[in-house]
């Protein structure tokens, strides 16, 4: 454990990271944008960020400010993020696919000092102008001439002057890099994640939580391995356990706008990439292809799939992962509990001349430092299946009164932190949600979960009125408060019920129209696919004329649940 602890805190801030691999290889390939196909060195990217950094501080970042970046563009994000980091502030991604009212939300909430964002998404700030209270400085990124999103300079619509915008080149011209020093405690990054019974939360993430949820993943790994990434990086996953993984491990990360799974294992071997993510509806999409004898002719040998499905196997067995990684990952906790799966017999997944990078015998080396079960794929047939404890996380199932759960019994899954800093340092602006998620001395994640005689860990249920889907998780009350500006809309409740195509959740959503409006299905469909993000988008509309409530006024949305199952011939089970 004190070697481990040594090791952990040696490598701390990630950006100190890469510029030691700038110095160490700076020809090596760092980033490689698949959507420009360019190579961008760590010599590079160091450097650029530099200059980003120091652009930064001669504009008036000081350390601790908050900088936010709404772009689907992951080169650019990444760029920024690094710069940002380096000049002290704390980086702020928005979910791209926001505007209108929750934009408004997430730029008041943040109170960023400043805001970079696409040149196709400058419209959606000029909407909501009137809506902040402290407009942000605003840096715009213009997509190169032949780039799928370029816009021509006379079809570009003004910001309004209270941005004061300039060019994002201005940032790549060199320029001295700001002394600042980062500690383990300093924040680097502001999250937004679901709330339950409100809205979205700001996640405060210092560098050690970076740090500790990137550390088993990196050490799986060795600089000979390729990641790849189409995963957002307004998300954790994409932003840190992919992109800034790479700047930690020393080796490539090959980087995508957005998932295609009708491009996926083209991208795979043009990279010979050797590790990904796979979210929820990713699988399911990947095994609709027709098999192929080509299947399994792929570097893609070590895979994390995260909810782990029943059918992880079948989908090792049919693409030839060797070794596959799940867990408990959550935005606040980082990653709190894992386990590795071997998933076939040496030499049966990937063929030996498509290998490259870690081995089984570094995985297992690497489980073994850190306590982390390997299991055989044979073993793991219980749904759910999280593993054991990382090394640094104390774990417990808790009840109501926050007492712990006997081995098999449900219960809140809770942390707590060996360490300062592990976990996140709370949500932004919202002291008492902060201390309620502390409660009891225990990070409560807002999960359903239990743990056998073994010690090992499985996943139940969200708790509270949560819902997943696209690798989103978010609250019913976000979609009904959006849905609400639909002025035909008098009241109207928004639930889960299991998915059609996979593990996520497909809404439905129950409308009361005002009286004397002429509401339809088809009009609530309509105004969603204009206003709403795509995964909060409903995926079934029942107008009705009113909706069951209890005696003290709550809607009673396991009646409407109910009705709706028997309506589709489903069941509640999501097995």
């Amino acid at each position: 454990m004190h070697d481990l602890l040594t090791e952990f805190e040696r490598e701390e801030i990630v950006f100190e990271r890469l510029d030691a691999w700038a110095q160490a290889s700076p020809d090596a390939v760092y980033l490689y944008d698949g959507e420009g196909d360019r190579e961008l060195t760590f010599g590079y990217v160091s450097e650029a960020t530099d200059w980003i950094a120091g652009h930064l501080a001669r504009l008036g970042v000081t350390p601790g400010q908050r900088i936010s970046a709404l772009t689907p563009n992951s080169l650019i994000a990444a760029l920024a993020m690094f710069g940002i980091w380096k000049a002290g502030g704390v980086f702020c991604p928005i979910n791209y696919t926001f505007a209108g009212k929750l934009l408004a939300y997430t730029l008041n909430d943040t109170q960023p000092a400043w805001l970079l964002v696409d040149r196709q998404m400058t419209p959606r700030l000029a909407e909501i102008v009137g809506d902040l209270a402290c407009p942000p400085r605003v840096i715009v990124y213009d997509a190169p001439e032949g780039a799928p999103d370029f816009i021509r300079p006379a079809d570009r619509l003004p910001l309004p002057d209270v941005f004061r915008p300039i060019d994002w080149m201005e940032l790549l011209s060199p320029a001295p890099r700001p002394n600042f020093t980062a500690t383990f405690s300093d924040p680097a990054s502001v999250v937004y994640t679901s709330g339950t019974t409100g809205p979205s939360k700001g996640v405060v993430l210092p560098f050690r939580c970076l740090n500790q949820y990137c550390f088993l993943a990196r050490k799986l790994l060795t600089r000979d391995d390729v990641i790849y990434c189409d995963l957002p990086l307004y998300h954790i996953a994409g932003a840190f356990a992919l992109v800034a993984r790479a700047a930690w491990v020393g080796c490539e990360v090959a980087v995508w706008n957005r998932f295609s799974p009708q491009d996926f294992w083209r991208r795979i071997a043009k990279r010979g990439a050797t590790t990904a993510i796979l979210l929820d509806v990713m699988t399911p999409w990947l095994m609709k292809a027709p098999p192929s004898e080509r299947d399994r002719q792929t570097t893609l040998a070590k895979v994390h799939l995260q909810p782990l499905p029943l059918n992880h196997q079948e989908i090792a067995r049919r693409f030839g992962f060797d070794i596959v990684t799940t867990g408990f990952g959550q935005t606040e906790s980082g990653l709190g509990l894992c386990l590795a799966i071997e998933e076939m017999p040496d030499g049966e997944g990937t063929p030996a001349e498509y290998w490259k990078g870690a081995t089984r015998d570094h995985l297992r080396q690497v489980a073994a430092q850190f306590g982390i079960p390997v299991a055989s794929g044979e073993s793991v047939a219980t749904k759910g299946a999280m593993g054991r404890p990382m090394p640094f996380h104390e774990v417990a199932i808790l009840n109501e009164r926050g007492y712990p759960c006997a081995p098999g019994e449900v219960g809140e899954l809770c942390f707590r932190p060996k360490i300062p800093g592990l976990l996140f340092d709370g949500y932004l602006g919202k002291p008492e949600a902060t201390l309620k998620a502390f409660r009891h001395l225990w990070f409560h994640t807002g999960d359903a979960a239990y743990a056998d005689e073994n010690g090992d860990y499985f996943f139940v249920d969200r708790l509270g009125d949560r819902l997943r889907r696209r690798g989103e998780n978010f609250s019913s009350y976000i979609v009904e408060d959006l849905l609400y500006q639909l002025p035909e809309i008098a009241l109207c409740a928004v639930f889960p019920i299991p998915g059609a195509e996979s593990d996520e959740d497909d809404i439905v959503a129950f409308v009361v129209p005002k009286a004397d409006a002429a509401l339809t299905e088809a009009a609530v469909f309509e105004w969603a696919e204009r206003h709403l993000p795509k995964y909060m988008q409903p995926r079934h509309v029942r107008v009705v004329a009113e909706l069951p409530r209890t005696l003290t006024n709550k809607v009673e949305k396991y009646k409407l649940r109910a009705q709706v199952l028997r309506e589709l011939g489903a069941t509640e089970s999501r097995a």
